[in-house]
């Protein structure tokens, strides 16, 4: 089981849960909205939470790309993607890629917002 936290305020981010949603067809994810504050058993702080995707698998905690990666292996059609991003070079690519994605994270926000 996969545990995923996420930011339930950004537009952007209830896109892509919705779609991890629906690729999650044997419930191997439980997803945390932490935006809503009601969120009791949050690993780190909730400001963290909110400004980095955060996952659980198994007993690891993992953040980023690496995040990204334990949810695309829990659903059977992006565990390849996942399993790949076990691969160190290509992690340390996606985390650089996150990285970028999060300094425009704002823009696109209010973009979807309107």
């Amino acid at each position: 089981m996969v545990t995923v936290w996420f930011d339930g305020g950004c537009p952007l981010c209830r896109r892509e849960i919705a779609l991890m949603r629906r690729l999650d067809r044997r419930s191997r994810i439980d997803f945390v909205d932490v935006a809503d504050g009601a969120a009791t058993d949050c690993p780190a702080d909730r400001a963290a939470l909110l400004a980095r995707f955060h996952a659980r698998e198994g007993d690891r905690m993992l953040s980023g790309a690496a995040a990204f990666a334990a949810m695309w292996r829990a659903i059977p059609m992006l565990r390849p993607l996942g399993e790949a991003a076990r691969f160190p070079p290509l992690l340390a690519l996606l985390e650089l890629a996150y990285r970028g994605f999060l300094r425009i994270r704002p823009a696109l926000q209010r973009r979807l917002a309107r």
